[in-house]
């Protein structure tokens, strides 16, 4: 119940989205600094990625490298890529979902019915 009436204070629902905001723009930060690893082939291909699934670099081990089954090759940095965007996905939900779930479902500024 909310005291005095049933209506928010305006000002303090305000507050909060703006808290809020700041902290999502905080955490899209953190997440476009942070790098995360994915490797394929045994590690002979790794790939790192930003949380924000931004490529920052490919490692390929020579042993990868055959002149004559570039196919192979071309697979593992696909996987690599791959593996490391997933782990910036993880990443994204580790650091925004709780601050999704306060913007939603309930869970976030009282009085809103999102």
């Amino acid at each position: 119940m909310i005291p005095g009436g049933g209506q928010p204070n305006m000002q303090q629902l305000l507050q909060q989205a703006q808290k809020m905001q700041q902290d999502l723009a905080k955490a899209q930060e953190e997440l476009a600094q942070t790098e995360v690893d994915g490797q394929a082939g045994g590690g002979l291909v790794k790939a790192t990625v930003t949380g924000s699934g931004e490529l920052r670099g490919l490692v390929i081990d020579p042993k990868a490298v055959d002149p004559e089954d570039t196919e192979t090759l071309a697979d593992l940095v696909v996987a690599a890529v791959q593996a490391a965007n997933e782990n910036a996905q993880n990443l994204q939900q580790q650091k925004l979902g709780p601050l999704a779930q306060g913007l939603s479902g309930g869970s976030g500024i009282p009085g809103l019915p999102f």
